[in-house]
């Protein structure tokens, strides 16, 4: 498994102009889980649409953090590593630019990200892409956000945003993860749903028998919250095509499984050339 990062975004990374950037804030969600909030030095945050992505990087100088696997051969130092991660923050509040980054030990990039600190330095491409949004959504339609691990960051990005905004729509978070010590943004997710009628969050574990605690939510996979009909219990009325669309980012086979429960209740795929209801993002 690669970097967690949006499946088309390897051309990017590779060809965006990058520019220095400064970290301002870490948060450690879990031993390999961290929220990292960058901010430009010295030039301004470009507008983005929630649901895009940004480039990241650091040169291949920088170290790596400890418990990571050794590279097979020095890096030469003087190349700049850069991968794409999708942006949690709000594309309102543009002070900064927030990410959820998995460290995946045999990377090349993530490892050293998870050796910043706040205050360090770190490049960020001043282009932000990416289809992955609302902007193919009917604004009479209700939207389903299914993810698992990080994938879950460019749903916080949309929440923040259409939240703030108002109007009828709702929304509904299902998050998987394997432990609930790794469910990002749960607390934040728990308090929006509390007080917004519009927002449905439904945390899934996977594998329970391993909490401390017992876990009171759902166990399981992400996608049986939809096959159950939880949220149609939730808002009170049948969900289909006509009035919803489904989000899917995170895990290839969550997004196989979920597809294939979708097209049988005739849900398409959205692609440019022929619209659908099924919006994909595939992380590795």
């Amino acid at each position: 498994m690669g970097e967690p990062a949006p499946a088309d975004a390897a051309s990017l990374g590779r060809g965006v102009p990058m520019k220095s950037a400064i970290v301002t804030h870490r948060i450690d969600v879990a031993q390999d889980l961290m929220i990292l909030r960058v901010a430009s030095d010295g030039w301004e945050l470009p507008d983005f649409v929630a649901g895009q992505y940004a480039v990241l990087g650091l040169p291949a100088s920088a170290p790596r953090c400890p418990g990571s696997d050794p590279e097979s051969q020095p890096a030469d130092p003087d190349k700049v590593i850069r991968r794409a991660y999708s942006i949690a923050s709000s594309s309102v509040a543009r002070q900064y630019l927030e990410f959820y980054v998995a460290l995946v030990r045999s990377g090349e990039l993530t490892p050293r990200l998870f050796m910043l600190r706040v205050g360090d330095g770190v490049r960020m491409g001043r282009k932000i892409t990416g289809m992955f949004t609302l902007d193919d959504v009917p604004p009479e339609a209700h939207v389903v956000l299914l993810a698992t691990g990080t994938g879950v960051a460019p749903y916080m990005s949309m929440i923040r945003t259409a939240l703030a905004a108002g109007g009828p729509r709702r929304f509904a978070v299902i998050h998987g993860a394997r432990h609930s010590w790794d469910l990002g943004y749960h607390a934040e997710l728990m308090s929006l749903a509390h007080v917004c009628p519009r927002l449905t969050y439904v945390p899934v574990v996977s594998r329970p028998d391993e909490e401390p605690i017992p876990w009171g939510g759902r166990s399981g996979r992400c996608q049986s919250v939809w096959s159950d009909r939880q949220i149609e219990e939730a808002w009170g009325f049948r969900l289909d095509p006509t009035n919803t669309h489904v989000f899917l980012c995170g895990n290839p086979a969550m997004i196989a499984d979920t597809k294939s429960m979708l097209a049988g209740e005739g849900f398409q795929e959205h692609t440019r050339k022929s619209p659908g209801q099924i919006h994909v993002e595939e992380y590795w």
